[in-house]
């Protein structure tokens, strides 16, 4: 494991150890750690500069009720711990991402700004953690019916070249990684515990030698499962993704439900749910609360985001309608939509009246909406759901 001063620093200051932490401070939350980094870059300095400069010039300026200058120098004092757990997870192969690394998640970043983690650890190929990608979430105990929704998910996902990101959990995320891996296609893993024997796993060692998988947490490799861990972990599983399925989810209980509920709260990505006739289930609440069901899986798959032409692997999704495009016949139809349907919305429309005023299906004017919601031209509302333009991206 390649380990740079600015890695270890963020480390020391945001990584709990475990047991060799007994009697130490506690490390620095994702929001405290946010704090402090933005302090530290308004006055030009790097978290690595307190690996030489200390933190006694920090009086100076730094003011923080729980993030002390007493607090952050014994996290510092941990360099023999990490030494230790360095040795340890590089005997499996782990390497360990900062915010500030060009491999860092872009939709991460963008979604959580100053929360996003501060550090990942991770195996696998890096390089999928900024591809098209689809989230498939569920739980742990789904029917033989979730189960092979999420397989064909997987495996639909692999035919049109994007990625399943999910939390490696037995059931509904486990089928959907796995369908799209034995498809030939690739797959992400967001982990809340134990990296570290995930890494050696059998039945991963394959597709990450083959470099289709990737195996990430944002806790310690070591960490035992936690509730709160695998409750945090949920939002990085949608924030790196361009879209979203629940499977099957239990209503008002249940990390699937929370992580899901969060998600159309944030609005981080666009949310589709499995139909079902189970009483038991939370999934038609979860249409209710602003989800759409997902009639067909080749809804999935739509033109924009979907298949590519208007993102690419590097993130730059987040402002698609802020550079220059080529002459192509596919951008210019964009351009003509994106017009007419931001003259029809300046007042809240549903889609069924953006089809009759476009003349064209539902399913069609259900398309251009996702990408148009998407690429931030559209802003959803709920009960009822409608769609109004953004003010800020009007066209003149």
């Amino acid at each position: 494991m390649n380990v740079t001063p600015q890695a270890e620093a963020v480390m020391l200051l945001t990584v709990s150890f475990g047991k060799s932490d007994a009697g130490t401070a506690n490390p620095l939350t994702p929001t405290e750690w946010g704090v402090f980094a933005d302090w530290l870059k308004q006055r030009g300095r790097v978290p690595s500069d307190l690996l030489t400069d200390g933190v006694s010039d920090l009086d100076q300026g730094w003011k923080h009720p729980k993030v002390t200058v007493e607090r952050l120098q014994a996290l510092l004092n941990r360099g023999a711990a990490l030494g230790f757990a360095l040795e340890r997870w590089q005997r499996v192969g782990l390497w360990v991402l900062t915010r500030s690394d060009p491999e860092y998640p872009t939709r991460l970043k963008n979604h959580l700004r100053q929360t996003a983690p501060a550090i990942l650890f991770g195996c696998g190929n890096k390089s999928l953690l900024n591809a098209k990608s689809i989230a498939v979430v569920g739980s742990r105990h789904a029917d033989s019916a979730d189960v092979s929704f999420a397989e064909n998910i997987g495996r639909r996902a692999a035919e049109c070249g994007r990625s399943v990101v999910s939390g490696g959990a037995a059931g509904v995320d486990q089928a959907a990684m796995f369908g799209a891996l034995n498809a030939e296609g690739t797959a992400i893993g967001i982990l809340a515990d134990n990296l570290f024997r995930s890494a050696t796993s059998a039945k991963y060692r394959r597709h990450l030698m083959s470099q289709d998988l990737t195996l990430v947490s944002p806790f310690n490799p070591e960490v035992r499962f936690f509730v709160g861990n695998a409750m945090a972990r949920n939002k990085y599983v949608y924030c790196l993704a361009e879209e979203s399925v629940v499977v099957s989810s239990t209503r008002d209980n249940g990390g699937t439900w929370n992580g899901a509920v969060e998600n159309l709260k944030n609005e981080w990505t666009p949310l589709r749910i499995k139909r079902t006739d189970s009483p038991e289930s939370g999934n038609p609440q979860l249409v209710e609360l602003g989800g759409r069901w997902l009639e067909h899986l080749d809804d999935l798959i739509q033109t924009g985001t979907a298949d590519g032409q208007h993102s690419n692997s590097q993130g730059d999704d987040i402002q698609p309608l802020h550079t220059e495009r080529g002459v192509d016949p596919a951008d210019e139809l964009y351009k003509k939509v994106r017009s007419l349907v931001t003259d029809l919305c300046a007042e809240p429309k549903q889609a069924a009246e953006m089809a009759n005023a476009l003349r064209v299906t539902k399913r069609q004017a259900d398309t251009w909406i996702r990408l148009l919601v998407d690429d931030g031209v559209l802003k959803k509302t709920t009960r009822p759901v409608r769609y109004v333009v953004r003010k800020k991206d009007l066209i003149s």
